[in-house]
């Protein structure tokens, strides 16, 4: 079959665009239809140490939300809106070593073309990464586009016959018919109908739909769903949800989504950790609420000298809860129960050591102290002396403690790796995960089934290993995990700015 490349000047001029370092970021392809199709179809060589990717996001049907959900998840952010989008590519590091080429066909055929051209023009403007988009000149989404630097590519073809109409939505407020719907025209659905929340559906999907729209089968679409719905929603949609959810290796055991009164929302969850059947949930005020964690229900509030955020919660297992502060100082709340001296010296001498060089998380097991640093290092403090290991390249940004035969140490750094690690011993050669994203949050516990281990990535994944079983099982919430804690009965537990969510693993 002959190349396009060959046969198509608008193909050589597209690649000769890809190939100039100094080239505007932003291409716009006139008349050459299926020219972003073939370009998708037939990837980029690896250039030196760093690859150049090409991520395909097809326009037809698609909103402004419902572009920047798929243009986040080729990224590897999390965003809520298309503003949102642009500001974690402005402010964060995805952790990717690849340059992404996006190819974004039709635009005239979006539900909202102007509103995505915007999206796109604002994206380009970043210089993260290219933005290569397929318009049709005399429109208002082309004039915007064409404002400023661009290159132009046309081939002056005969344009491809009229798309067919965009799949009408389904019913909104039937939760059989949302998840095994298109997810595009979903969203776009719910966009485009503002004044109706179609019994609760509407607002969970706005919340989890970047997840909701790469979610494989109806059933994750269901657990997603089920997962930040509140509590005023429509009585019939959670038993209805559950059993849509019935595929899913996951069940939802409760959720508490922002605007929930019984029992209350506690808030965005900075941090968390479990201490018995009790969570502990820091906000993002530094309060730490207390809940039971087989219901939430409110159980008061953690009596702490802590004023500003608490980035780390440590319980130990003598019943004090160890704090760390958001400028890496080592705080201690002593439980009812009295403490030896001999761990009172250890975490004193802990705190002292981070008032001189602060620590960027925390974990506790018992008579060791575990702490990382901004420059990759863990630190065990323990009775018997001091241990260290460089484990991470880059900052680390959670570490977890499994009190068991041998105790160890999990840690996850901004380089995207989870690491094992026994103090006192080299560390594991390989990670035990890895995401090209940064870790935010770690916990780990012993279990009767063995030691379980939970991570979050910036990206909006979580992990959830079976560290003996080599066995492990991902869920998504959709918008940013901001921290997870294992219970001692194996359930997992997320905190997102909007919501906390229990979650049990399905036997298997």
């Amino acid at each position: 079959m002959p190349s396009v490349r060959a046969e198509r000047p608008g193909a050589a001029a597209l690649l000769g665009w890809l190939t100039a370092p100094d080239a505007p970021r932003l291409c716009l392809v006139t008349g050459a239809p299926g020219l972003l199709d073939w370009l998708a179809a037939h990837g980029p060589r690896a250039a030196g140490r760093r690859r150049t990717t090409r991520a395909l996001v097809p326009l037809t049907g698609r909103t402004a939300l419902g572009t920047a959900w798929a243009v986040a998840d080729h990224l590897g952010v999390v965003a809520a809106s298309p503003g949102d989008l642009v500001r974690a590519l402005a402010t964060t590091e995805t952790g990717r070593a690849t340059r992404t080429v996006l190819l974004l066909p039709a635009l005239h055929t979006a539900a909202e073309p102007l509103a995505v051209a915007r999206l796109l023009k604002d994206l380009a403007a970043l210089g993260r990464v290219r933005v290569v988009v397929e318009t049709v000149p005399g429109t208002p989404e082309h004039t915007l586009l064409a404002e400023g630097r661009v290159t132009l590519v046309d081939e002056d073809q005969a344009p491809e016959p009229p798309q067919p109409p965009a799949q009408l939505p389904p019913d909104l407020s039937d939760p059989h018919a949302v998840c095994a719907a298109d997810p595009v025209a979903v969203t776009t659905g719910y966009v485009q109908d503002p004044a109706d929340d179609h019994g609760g559906l509407r607002p969970a999907w706005l919340r989890a739909g970047q997840a909701l729209c790469a979610a494989r089968t109806p059933a994750d679409r269901a657990l997603g769903l089920l997962a930040l719905l509140g509590d005023g929603a429509d009585p019939r949609l959670r038993p209805a949800l559950h059993e849509l959810a019935a595929g899913a290796p996951w069940r939802v055991r409760w959720t508490r989504v922002a605007g929930d009164v019984a029992p209350p929302w506690p808030g965005p969850a900075a941090a968390l950790a479990a201490q018995d059947g009790t969570l502990l949930v820091a906000d993002l005020a530094g309060t730490v609420h207390l809940l039971s964690a087989a219901d939430a229900r409110p159980l008061g509030r953690l009596d702490h000298p802590v004023t500003g955020r608490v980035t780390s919660l440590a319980p130990a297992p003598d019943g004090t809860v160890l704090l760390l502060d958001e400028r890496g100082r080592l705080h201690t709340v002593r439980g009812t129960r009295p403490r030896p001296p001999y761990l009172q010296r250890l975490t004193e001498a802990v705190s002292t050591t981070l008032t001189r060089h602060p620590g960027t998380a925390l974990a506790a097991i018992a008579g060791s102290v575990v702490v990382g640093d901004r420059l990759g290092s863990v630190h065990a403090f323990g009775l018997t002396g001091l241990h260290q290991a460089a484990l991470h390249s880059g900052r680390v940004t959670a570490v977890a403690a499994v009190e068991s035969a041998t105790p160890f140490v999990c840690s996850g750094g901004t380089d995207g790796t989870v690491r094992r690690w026994t103090p006192g011993r080299d560390p594991d050669p390989s990670p035990l995960a890895e995401r090209p994203s940064p870790v935010v949050s770690l916990s780990a516990t012993e279990t009767p089934h063995g030691p379980l281990l939970a991570t979050a990535w910036a990206d909006g994944t979580v992990r959830l290993d079976r560290l003996e079983q080599d066995d492990h099982v991902d869920f998504r919430p959709g918008p940013p995990v901001r921290s997870v804690t294992v219970t001692p009965d194996g359930a997992l537990v997320v905190g997102l700015d909007e919501a906390l969510v229990r979650l049990e693993r399905v036997s298997g």
